[in-house]
């Protein structure tokens, strides 16, 4: 019995694995989603121990409940990052129409090169520019001053 969940337990984290190293967002979600599961399924397997319940008051061993409950906390919040990770992949498909990381980044740094044209064009500080000259300083179009001798 051990064996068998261990075998299983290896394959969920492969499969996990393998979705997670894929150029698709929803199965980066689903290979998350698998190793949590592996994961809960070695907590669950490392306090299998056979016995009654540990709310039946026999002399004979029981099962240890903290494994149980540990488990328990650990798939909900999974459940709750799972959650969070489908709604994030909804809406950047939502708002790129692809699901691939490659094509997000370069429509991302498209965008924030357009968004950094129109700031510039904008900006009253870029487009003047003696805006950044030194006050007191003589700029290169200005008239010189002329300096009284005695």
């Amino acid at each position: 019995m051990i064996l068998l969940i261990s075998i299983v337990i290896a394959l969920m984290f492969g499969s996990g694995a393998y979705l997670m190293l894929q150029r698709d967002l929803v199965r980066v979600i689903t290979g998350m989603i698998l190793i949590g599961n592996a994961a809960n399924l070695l907590i669950m397997a490392t306090g299998l121990r056979r016995g009654d319940a540990p709310v039946l008051p026999a002399d004979g061993p029981l099962s240890d409940p903290l494994v149980q409950a540990m488990t328990l906390t650990a798939i909900v919040i999974g459940f709750g990052v799972a959650a969070l990770g489908l709604s994030l992949v909804y809406r950047v498909y939502d708002s790129h129409l692809s699901l691939d990381p490659r094509q997000i980044s370069e429509a991302e740094s498209q965008q924030s090169e357009v968004d950094d044209l129109r700031e510039s064009e904008l900006d009253p500080e870029v487009l003047d520019p003696g805006a950044l000259a030194i006050p007191g300083a003589q700029q290169a179009d200005a008239q010189p001053v002329e300096v009284a001798t005695r």
